[in-house]
């Protein structure tokens, strides 16, 4: 079976150009995750690799499969030059290492917390995982792998992430939409819940 981390680099390369910077983060019994940091023009990327070695598993199940099973890296795209965003690389590590940690299967509509601010000063401290397949095609792998969806993260302030809770990551987004948020300024306010 094809190692499924460079195809996944591959497609990275192919759909944001050549990484400007890659640092790499490996947690007491995790694989190593690599977060590799993308420029283009004003907007900064930044992406995960590793995430997708292994398929994530539903933490119900007794044994994980090895083989089967959903496959996601994860894409934050903020504005450059506007907070010390650079420091996001170890709480996007953690956050694409929760599956191996923490044995829980990120999906869209979920809302992932790291307990800190994202960056230093950032009001944000979760994000909101968002549809795949916009800025990144998902990438087919042979049968019978699951395909790698690259999962595009929209940071959340606190109170966001609590309306969210009650009224559901679509509610947020359409609130979001209707106020016209930028949600790649890395230091815009929350939306107003009223």
């Amino acid at each position: 079976m094809a190692d499924v981390l460079p195809l996944v680099e591959a497609r990275l390369r192919s759909a944001l150009g050549e990484p400007d910077a890659r640092a790499a983060v490996t947690f007491l019994g995790t694989d190593r995750i690599e977060v590799l940091r993308f420029q283009e023009g004003d907007i900064v990327r930044y992406a995960t690799l590793g995430m997708s070695a292994q398929p994530m598993s539903d933490p119900t199940a007794v044994l994980a499969d090895p083989v089967k099973g959903p496959r996601a890296e994860l894409v934050l795209s903020v504005r450059a030059g506007l907070a010390d965003t650079g420091k996001v690389l170890r709480p996007l590590a953690v956050l694409a290492a929760s599956p191996q940690v923490e044995g829980v299967v990120v999906a869209p509509g979920a809302s992932l917390d790291v307990g800190e601010p994202l960056w230093p000063g950032a009001p944000f401290t979760s994000v909101l995982v968002a549809e795949p397949g916009g800025l990144i095609e998902d990438l087919d792998l042979d049968e019978p792998l699951d395909p790698v969806h690259f999962l595009p993260l929209l940071p959340m302030t606190p109170n966001e992430a609590a309306w969210k809770r009650v009224h559901g990551a679509q509610a947020l987004q359409e609130r979001w939409l209707t106020h016209g948020t930028d949600l790649r300024d890395p230091s815009r306010g929350s939306v107003p819940l009223q």
